[in-house]
């Protein structure tokens, strides 16, 4: 007999037909003559409660179902066959009458997840079983929905989506902060720095040790911070890419907003100035809302009532809100308004703290705003130049809760204007020569966005940290799973 998810038997017509439940027992309550198994198996929020009536087994096996009933416990895993009827039980409509019972997999008294809270720390600490629970079940489950809403949003648009590489020699961001790809044997050159120094010898520099020609690459290579650079060359031949993956960065920070590995949805448009960019991004979040209040509408009451109280009521309002969009020096002058109201004062030239963007949102306009036309020294190299040459076509889409959620900007398609910033900034114009290339043949404008992807859970499931949206975070001295 085939089996089915529980998320299906719960909405099916309980007329007493077999059915096969598989999955992972929740609870147990067994009285004098009815016993009662809560069975779990991830597909849906609910769980299935399968019953038994000694004074009135049916088509039970006694023998059967009592020796199986002696093994179960919280965490056990179980195949039981029965028939779907009426639940007198409020709040679920069907249940399973037990015919056969098997437990598959014991689970001893020491399973961690008993019936009982669990702070979110400590289940941390079990990445491995934290899956099973309510909160994390729940995640994984909006997790996987807004991962395939992206890609039928693009898909639907004409989008093609591209495959950025994970390693590379670039970097889009110019922060630095890069994790290192190499095969070089460290503890060598460590040795002969060593042996140096005995000799009375002092590398001025460490490439004097360090032979990258002798690297895999030949040369220096990083995990990626970004797949957007690589998305401008497609998008130069396609019109219209994203890229949805896994992006890196080496900061060595251990706040809930950071994380070592993080994914990323990187859309790129040729021929898409910033009023284009900033029309495509906010069609973006209204999508992605509409589709989580919708399409996890279980999932989202559980947030609701027990991690965010309104989150739903928040999450609603700016899907049918009109995003607010202003420049860069009008904000500020609304920002500068309220001084006495921040820890870190507004001023023309500062980069937005989180407190400005919430403030814009949350207590100014009450709604999404997209704030454009940033000062040129905050942003990317690659950012396109106002006439004004101070300021770049930058946007932030920011949003209440949380402040930035997107960040955006339409490229610069000058290859003089592209070259000469990077020189500017210190960086080498040969490194980028692929890149700079693009302005050199066929240049046209274009413009995309990043949003990422664990943020964008994190706000839709109110969920605190975002070591808690993805399946296993990694951070500093954090990569055990």
């Amino acid at each position: 007999m085939k089996t089915q998810l529980i998320k299906d038997l719960l909405v099916s017509n309980p007329d007493g037909r077999k059915v096969i439940v598989c999955g992972w027992v929740r609870t147990m309550r067994d009285s004098k003559n009815l016993c009662f198994v809560q069975v779990n198996d991830g597909s849906c929020f609910a769980n299935i409660q399968l019953t038994y009536d000694r004074n009135n087994p049916g088509d039970a096996n006694p023998e059967n179902i009592e020796s199986e009933l002696k093994r179960i416990s919280t965490g056990a895993s179980v195949v039981a066959e029965g028939n779907i009827i009426p639940s007198p039980a409020s709040g679920q409509a069907v249940e399973v009458s037990l015919i056969s019972l098997k437990v598959i997999g014991e689970s001893p008294s020491d399973y961690p997840l008993q019936k009982k809270g669990h702070s979110i720390e400590f289940l941390r600490e079990i990445a491995h079983l934290r899956p099973r629970t309510n909160i994390i079940g729940a995640v994984a489950r909006v997790r996987s929905k807004m991962a395939f809403a992206v890609h039928t949003f693009f898909q639907e648009r004409g989008f093609q989506y591209f495959n950025a590489p994970i390693i590379t020699c670039s970097d889009c961001e110019g922060a630095g902060e890069m994790f290192q790809v190499t095969t070089l044997d460290l503890n060598r050159i460590a040795e002969e720095g060593i042996k140096a120094g005995a000799k009375g010898m002092n590398p001025s520099k460490a490439a004097d040790l360090i032979d990258y020609s002798k690297d895999f690459f030949g040369k220096l290579a990083n995990l990626t911070v970004s797949g957007q650079l690589e998305a401008e060359t497609y998008a130069t031949a396609l019109s219209r890419v994203y890229t949805f993956g896994p992006t890196f960065r080496a900061e060595n920070s251990n706040t809930p907003r950071h994380l070592a590995e993080f994914w990323m949805i990187e859309p790129e448009m040729a021929f898409f100035e910033l009023e284009d960019n900033m029309d495509i991004a906010e069609e973006f979040v209204k999508y992605l809302l509409d589709k989580a209040l919708v399409e996890c509408s279980e999932d989202m009451a559980f947030f609701d009532s027990r991690v965010q109280k309104g989150i739903i009521e928040t999450l609603t309002h700016v899907a049918k809100s009109d995003f607010v969009r202003m420049s860069y020096t009008d904000a500020i002058k609304e920002l500068e308004k309220n001084n006495d109201k921040f820890e870190f004062k507004a001023f023309w030239g500062c980069d937005l703290q989180t407190e400005h963007e919430r403030f814009l949102t949350e207590q100014i306009f009450k709604k999404p705003v997209m704030v454009y036309d940033y000062p040129k020294e905050i942003k990317a190299f690659y950012m396109k130049l106002n006439p004004d040459e101070k300021t770049v076509r930058a946007v932030d889409v920011l949003v209440p809760g949380i402040g930035e959620l997107i960040g955006g900007s339409e490229r610069e398609s000058d290859y003089e204007k592209l070259k000469n910033r990077i020189i500017e900034l210190g960086m080498d114009p040969k490194d980028y020569w692929w890149y700079l290339d693009l302005r050199k043949y066929g240049t046209v404008p274009h413009s995309g966005f990043g949003l990422g992807f664990e943020r964008l859970i994190r706000y839709i499931t109110g969920m605190g940290n975002l070591r808690d949206v993805i399946p296993f975070p990694r951070a500093p001295k954090l990569a055990e799973f």
